[in-house]
């Protein structure tokens, strides 16, 4: 009898994609699974030809060779059959590996065994404070931090010297162990290995089994220039020693920088307040302000200069990470009013204040003009 069209058997055209692929193998396998269908033996056979359309279809270089020369391509010297198993090979568990594997464990038959991923290394956090200063510069300094790291005389498998770690009876290295019930297959770790695959029989006495120590570990740690608050700088493989012979973890430094004394920062930009004389606003000179990389900048301050005035100093602000561009640095004048005054200082801004006119306080004039023009306003 002539086996039927892999595409007619999931009921999708000769264009579908992937997702449509397995929307349509999703529909038919549940319809045609053998839990739903007992005894139906038809049922059973119409659900292995689904399983063998799709395990094809989903392959780009066996539909490739389906599409050219259809089933011929998995005839003769080709294996038998789709996947080289032909149909008698099948396994009915093989439909929840692709509906269910990532949810119960991560990424299908890939990662099942034990070792790759299972043991690996934690993480680890670092906190750094730094100055503003540091973040402008960049530095180099070291850190110590307790960690492990793998155990010596049995090299990270966990096993005494001489012996080796022996594949779980209980889950045949799997790592996981599965029951059916009714239609629905639930996945556990496995209780006797937690997951390895595989157990020790003889422990390493000096790691007890674990295959890691613990020490404490003294790191360099380049910070490059520009770091805001909140950066992250990444160590790979300086975490913890993962279990029995995995791979490390990773070291996460996360930075924080100070606040300052003198500087707000945004981003690139640098903004520093700074209090002038009554005497320097209103006649103009010259002042110094401090530069984040330690050097002073030299600003003029015009005559009439107000409390709020700024002046941009280009080029003294925060470095882009790693340097390149600079950014700026705004000054914001904030006038001082005198205090502590002596009687001659009081007698002359007295004398000061008797014959100032319109003219010499434009602002505040104006703006008790406006007050008074809404005031009277109000009264009529």
């Amino acid at each position: 009898m002539a086996k039927q069209d892999y595409y007619d058997l999931l009921g999708v055209g000769r264009d579908a994609d992937a997702d449509a692929l397995k929307k349509a193998f999703r529909k038919a396998a549940m319809q045609y699974h053998p839990d739903r269908n007992p005894g139906d033996a038809s049922a059973e056979q119409k659900f292995k030809e689904i399983n063998e359309a799709y395990d094809v279809l989903k392959d780009p270089e066996k539909r490739a060779a389906y599409d050219r020369y259809g089933h011929a391509a998995f005839e003769g010297g080709m294996g038998g059959g789709p996947g080289g198993h032909g149909g008698a090979g099948f396994n009915v568990n093989d439909i929840f590996e692709e509906f269910f594997g990532d949810f119960m464990g991560g990424g299908g038959r890939g990662s099942r065994r034990g070792g790759g991923g299972n043991g690996r290394g934690a993480d680890m956090r670092f906190n750094m404070e730094i100055s503003l200063e540091d973040a402008y510069h960049g530095k180099t300094t070291t850190i110590t931090v307790p960690s492990s790291e793998a155990c010596g005389p049995c090299e990270g498998s966990g096993a005494a010297p001489g012996t080796a770690p022996e594949v779980c009876d209980t889950c045949n290295g799997a790592g996981k162990i599965r029951t059916t019930q009714g239609f629905f297959m639930v996945e556990r770790t496995c209780p006797k290995c937690q997951g390895a695959g595989r157990v020790i029989t003889k422990p390493c006495k000096a790691c007890h089994g674990a295959g890691k120590v613990a020490k404490e570990s003294t790191l360099e740690v380049k910070i490059p220039q520009g770091v805001e608050d909140g950066t992250r700088i990444r160590l790979s493989g300086k975490g913890e020693a993962g279990t029995r012979g995995a791979p490390p973890g990773d070291l996460y430094i996360f930075l924080s920088v100070k606040p300052h004394p003198l500087f707000r920062r945004d981003r690139d930009m640098l903004y520093c307040q700074v209090p002038i004389p009554l005497t320097t606003a209103a006649l103009g000179g010259t002042i110094e302000v401090p530069v984040v990389d330690g050097s002073r900048a030299r600003i003029k301050i015009p005559e009439g200069t107000q409390s709020g005035k700024q002046f941009r100093l280009r080029g003294k602000g925060m470095p882009e990470l790693n340097g390149g561009y600079t950014g700026d640095m705004i000054i914001e004048t904030v006038v001082e009013t005198p205090v502590n005054l002596s009687k001659r200082q009081r007698e002359i801004l007295e004398e000061f204040a008797d014959i100032s006119g319109d003219d010499v306080s434009p602002r505040s004039q104006g703006f008790f003009a406006k007050v008074k023009d809404l005031w009277d306003d109000l009264t009529e």
